[in-house]
């Protein structure tokens, strides 16, 4: 999936598929407050784009 064929808020199995990542990982990411992410209903949580595409600028490992 490139860039363009995200959609303004993705899944989180969407961001885990696009960096090759488990979507636990997502998860975490989000609770540690590296990813941007709204809760959208009672149980399904979207990922904004712009912050999933800042992640892989800015490395979240720290190198």
């Amino acid at each position: 999936m490139s860039d363009h064929e995200l959609p303004r808020w993705v899944t989180i199995k969407q961001a885990a598929e696009y960096y090759q990542l488990d979507p636990k990982t997502i998860r975490r990411m989000i609770a540690h407050g590296k990813l941007k992410a709204r809760r959208v209903g009672e149980r399904s949580i979207r990922v904004d784009r712009e912050s999933l595409l800042e992640l892989g600028r800015v490395s979240y490992w720290g190198t």
